[in-house]
């Protein structure tokens, strides 16, 4: 499987590359040490840490919509212009075509993080800012993921765009709505019907709102154990969208 994998996740790589993936790195980074700039004149006390919390919370969003705009414009192309009915026309798995794309964009999205986490060196704190990349690839993994499952479910950009976005904001919303529920105090079966199924969702959905926080680039990653609060759950949420994009390939007529 790794014999046709591997090239499609080459090819992946170079796609990002022609359509001018670093110069978007590059701007973001270039964009973001001008805000760095303005806020330090701006700010009254503790330019750094304003620096640090806007910087981060900036290159977060844009890192998602880049990595979400990329996994579905590439897979869309490639439907529109036949070649993935071509390569799965061939002798291979499908498997093969989704691993090798799974791994091109997963290996995108470390690129990303990397990236985004450049400008953060200069404010936060090391192992803060260390822990907030690594968490960030993760989340931008899970991204991925996502997008490729919608991406073959919905075969359109603006859609698949759309419910990967609409996924990512709930997902980060979803304890809020969840102590929003719960603070309304009533009894009755209404409200509990409603609370059971904000968890019942909350449970489906990744805790993206415990990932790339912040408060580790300014204070640090704290007594959290990064490995079974975000490392875990990022691998079993990316083995599921995997499986679940590898079903609806397996049954879609190409």
């Amino acid at each position: 499987m790794l014999g046709f994998a591997l090239p499609i996740a080459r090819y992946t790589l170079l796609e990002a590359m022609r359509n001018r993936l670093v110069w978007l790195l590059v701007a973001a980074l270039v964009a973001a040490m001008v805000a760095a700039a303005f806020l330090q004149q701006v700010a009254i006390t503790e330019a750094a840490r304003v620096q640090a919390s806007v910087i981060a919370a900036g290159m977060r969003l844009f890192a998602v919509f880049l990595v979400a705009a990329l996994v579905v414009t590439a897979v869309v192309r490639e439907m529109n212009d036949k070649v993935l009915e071509v390569l799965l026309a061939k002798p291979m798995p499908r498997s093969s075509w989704l691993l090798g794309r799974g791994i091109g964009f997963i290996a995108i999205a470390g690129a990303v993080a990397a990236a985004a986490g450049l400008p953060l060196w200069l404010f936060g704190d090391a192992l803060g800012v260390a822990a907030w990349t690594a968490s960030l690839f993760l989340e931008l993994a899970i991204v991925a993921a996502a997008a490729l499952f919608c991406v073959l479910t919905l075969n359109q950009v603006v859609t698949a765009l759309a419910a990967v976005l609409g996924f990512y904001l709930l997902a980060r919303t979803m304890a809020a709505v969840q102590i929003i529920a719960g603070a309304a105090g009533s009894a009755s079966w209404s409200d509990r019907l409603t609370g059971g199924v904000i968890d019942a969702i909350a449970t489906l959905l990744p805790a993206l709102d415990r990932m790339t926080q912040t408060a580790w680039v300014l204070d640090g990653p704290g007594g959290a154990s990064l490995a079974t609060a975000v490392l875990l759950p990022a691998c079993v949420y990316v083995a599921l969208l995997g499986a679940a994009a590898a079903f609806d390939l397996y049954r879609q007529n190409f």
